[in-house]
């Protein structure tokens, strides 16, 4: 037999009762509505990788890509993708051992409040940038040289910046600026003004040709995006990963038909023969690739499969 409540649990009982019938259920934890800082971190041979995120940005792909707008957004809907399309803009962090080296910088403060992430995106890694001793760019677009500097001073304040010489030579000239369509003129205003205090303080330094930059890390010519667009060959213990810059866009597109261009780049030709002959390369030796605007972190192995490659992204790692 179940005996009787006393009175004054009977009481506090009723009352909770009354409560739960005259009060909604608690909210749930508020949305937090902002990204995590974007990084990720692998070994290559005795070298730490680690991609950053400098934040996305909204591409109208379908009027960028040199083929159809169906096309492309066909395409993309096989992805489960539509326009305009979230694009992943990423750097690279290499720590040799006695080098901490960034494969280019993010767009700074160029391109709105989606991107510009990638100071934060360091600093949560466990980096600072006054760490930084050498950053190299694979091109002078702003999307990857507009992080070198914030309020005109360097935001790499003890490193050295390198770049190809026909980029040097094709976005830092005035005469150059002053002949350029209206349009064009903004990429070398942002180029000259991210550069210009590494170039007083003299530390901004060129190359030509394909040359060891580092011990480990080659720049390797790929021009037909920009005259002087470089990959970098980063190589340790017998693994290798190349870092391809902008030598692709639009992965549910450029992957399965190679040949489609875009609108940035500015010589079509070349630039479809520059990813199709890294591509190639890369597809028969296995090579990681690192990609500045793959879907973050960029990173996988490609697969030839007749004229069209297969991306495999690289598999979550706690660097085990």
């Amino acid at each position: 037999m179940i005996r009787a409540l006393p009175s004054t649990l009977r009481l506090l009982a009723a009352a909770c009762a009354a409560a739960c019938i005259a009060s909604p259920a608690l909210a749930a934890a508020p949305m937090a509505k902002t990204p995590a800082p974007g990084y990720f971190r692998t070994m290559l041979g005795d070298f730490e990788i680690t991609p950053l995120s400098d934040g996305t940005v909204d591409l109208p792909v379908e009027k960028l890509l040199t083929q159809k707008a169906d096309k492309t957004q066909a395409a993309l809907a096989k992805a489960h993708l539509k326009t305009p399309l979230e694009t992943s803009d990423n750097a690279y962090l290499i720590n040799t051992g006695s080098k901490l080296i960034l494969v280019d910088t993010g767009a700074g403060a160029f391109f709105g409040p989606t991107l510009g992430k990638l100071l934060t995106s360091m600093k949560a890694a466990g980096y600072a940038p006054e760490q930084v001793d050498e950053v190299y760019l694979t091109h002078m677009h702003s999307d990857h040289l507009g992080g070198l500097a914030a309020q005109s001073k360097m935001a790499f304040p003890n490193a050295t910046v390198r770049a190809a010489k026909q980029e040097a030579d094709q976005w830092l000239s005035q005469a150059n600026m002053d002949k350029a369509p209206a349009d064009d003129k903004g990429t070398y205003k942002n180029a000259m003004a991210a550069l210009d205090p590494y170039v007083k303080a003299g530390k901004f330094k060129t190359f030509e040709g394909d040359v060891e930059v580092s011990p480990g890390i080659r720049a390797q010519g790929g021009h037909g995006h920009t005259p002087g667009h470089t990959t970098y060959v980063v190589e340790s213990r017998g693994q290798k990963m190349i870092l391809i810059g902008d030598l692709i866009h639009v992965a549910a597109v450029q992957f399965e038909n190679p040949a489609v261009t875009i609108g940035f780049d500015g010589d079509q030709k070349a630039a479809a023969a520059a990813r199709k002959k890294l591509f190639d390369a890369a597809a028969r030796d296995g090579s990681l690739i690192g990609g500045a605007h793959l879907q973050f972190p960029g990173m996988g192995y490609l697969r030839s499969e007749g004229k069209a490659y297969r991306w495999i992204p690289v598999n979550y790692t706690q660097m085990r």
